[in-house]
């Protein structure tokens, strides 16, 4: 008796090693190269490129401070977090918007699969955003003039908010199966933003809820005086766009252990960074920054150039140079005494409050001291140069802030009388932009005011050729730096037509 056994027959589909994630992998690829060219998202990085090489050098002149470059790569990114939310809520529901969701019954990835290749999709969106980032700051911390360094954690904040807004995009897609979800949560992202930055103080616990948070100071600290939570914010950002991520999978039926696991572990993230960030400042940080702004000369080191002391923190060393330059060029236009007097200029930082609000320096006191401040280039060197004049002709900085009599032709000459534009450096130091009239005088501590009258006179000596002006300041030096000299005899002094303008402090 012969037994027939027949062969089972072999499925049309074989199982190969790593088949699925295979696929998964596969199909992120290829949402993440349909995501990037997008047009909302190619408009929006077309928008940030843009921005961000139009503004690369003017927020701070020649010399970029890497504690505050840093954070200027935060803003940005979020136009482009924007675009990747609407993109990938989109791509999410592309089969339901062309009536193909029930094709997808026959394919071995289940929907889950398909969520995991979406969220993937948004990793290459951040990536590409982290390389704009870093080119960014990069083109900062590259320049001549660069001082301080930067936080990875603030430059971490820019790819996050993408990341952040793409996952969110595609939960909104898993919960809300319409095609509104996304425009709308782009207006409540909007509303939300302004409503936490305009109702929140600079130092908030709220503030830190927000991807990007901005400070209410101009002021640059020493970068260990900064107290910014950046690291923990970048685990709080992270951990929130996890969380919302394997939120989408969990919702397209991937309950799987692994997912509930890493939704556990994100949630914690999140909680960890949120709570770590919301701590506020150490007593040792309270301290550190009372120390800087009392008693700055704790720590601070000193050289001397040409018989003048300069005194700055750790980070400005290489801004020396370029305080010295400006003594120099200041007392060369001056004369008697003051042509050879030696200065000591003292770097100071008001950090008590750090970067939530600025505060005025008060005048030194000590004979001829000289302030300057964390920032340098564009205004703050006119502003610098009064601030020096004023101490050679009145002998300490809270003298000379209290100058207000014809003392102010020969100290605004000696202040602007050295640039190649005198003019344009009138205009830059003077409150309103002007150079004509009167006007308060800005300087790293309180300001002057100039009479018209004063204008007037001031304007007349520099449109003389600089050597004979200078000759002329020189040779009545004496007389046109005695106090209570008035605009009309200074303008006679130096042979200048008598001013018609009021010369009356107000």
């Amino acid at each position: 008796m012969t037994t027939v056994v027949e062969k089972p027959a072999e499925p049309g589909t074989r199982d190969e090693p790593g088949g699925p994630a295979r696929a998964v992998l596969a199909l992120a690829l290829f949402e993440s190269r349909r995501l990037l060219t997008r047009i909302p998202v190619l408009l929006a990085f077309a928008v940030y490129l843009g921005w961000t090489v139009w503004r690369a050098g003017k927020a701070w002149g020649d010399y970029p401070a890497l504690q505050d470059a840093d954070r200027a790569t935060q803003n940005a990114p979020m136009l482009v977090g924007l675009a990747v939310l609407l993109s990938v809520n989109q791509a999410a529901l592309r089969s339901r918007r062309y009536g193909t969701e029930r094709l997808f019954a026959v394919l071995l990835l289940p929907q889950w699969c398909r969520t995991v290749a979406h969220a993937l999709s948004v990793v290459a969106a951040a990536l590409a955003t982290a390389v704009c980032v870093a080119g960014q700051f990069g083109w900062e911390a590259l320049r001549p003039g660069a001082i301080g360094r930067g936080s990875v954690g603030e430059l971490l904040v820019g790819p996050l908010t993408v990341l952040l807004c793409g996952l969110l995009g595609l939960l909104a897609a898993a919960l809300v199966r319409s095609a509104l979800a996304a425009p709308l949560m782009i207006v409540f992202c909007l509303f939300l933003f302004m409503f936490l930055s305009g109702a929140g103080t600079g130092d908030g616990w709220e503030q830190w809820l927000m991807p990007a948070v901005g400070e209410a100071s101009s002021n640059t600290l020493p970068s260990d005086l900064m107290g910014r939570p950046a690291a923990w914010h970048a685990l709080y950002l992270a951990g929130l766009g996890l969380t919302l991520g394997l939120l989408a999978v969990l919702v397209a039926g991937g309950r799987k252990p692994a997912v509930l696991a890493g939704a556990a572990g994100a949630l914690a993230m999140t909680l960890v960074g949120g709570v770590a960030q919301s701590a506020g400042d150490s007593p040792e940080l309270v301290k550190a920054r009372e120390r800087a702004t009392v008693h700055p000369e704790q720590v601070q080191s000193c050289v001397r150039r040409d018989g003048s002391t300069y005194c700055a923190f750790p980070e400005w060393g290489p801004r020396v140079g370029d305080w010295a330059g400006v003594v120099d060029r200041v007392r060369s236009l001056a004369g008697g005494g003051a042509h050879e007097q030696d200065v000591v200029v003292r770097q100071r930082v008001e950090a008590r409050y750090g970067l939530s609000g600025d505060g005025a320096l008060t005048p030194l006191e000590r004979p001829h001291e000289v302030t300057v401040g964390t920032r340098w280039g564009g205004n703050r060197v006119p502003e610098f140069s009064a601030a020096v004049a004023g101490v050679l002709i009145a002998g300490d900085e809270k003298a000379a802030t209290s100058i207000c009599d014809g003392r102010i032709v020969p100290l605004m000459w000696l202040a602007v009388g050295w640039e190649s534009d005198p003019l344009d450096a009138l205009r830059r130091v003077r409150l309103d932009d002007s150079v004509t009239g009167s006007a308060y005088v800005l300087q790293p501590t309180h300001g002057l005011y100039m009479t018209e009258a004063q204008t007037e006179v001031l304007r007349a000596l520099l449109a003389l050729p600089r050597g004979e002006a200078g000759a002329r300041v020189k040779d009545r030096w004496g007389e046109l730096t005695a106090p209570k000299v008035t605009a009309a005899r200074a303008a006679e002094l130096l042979g200048l037509p008598a001013p018609e303008g009021e010369d009356k402090c107000s």
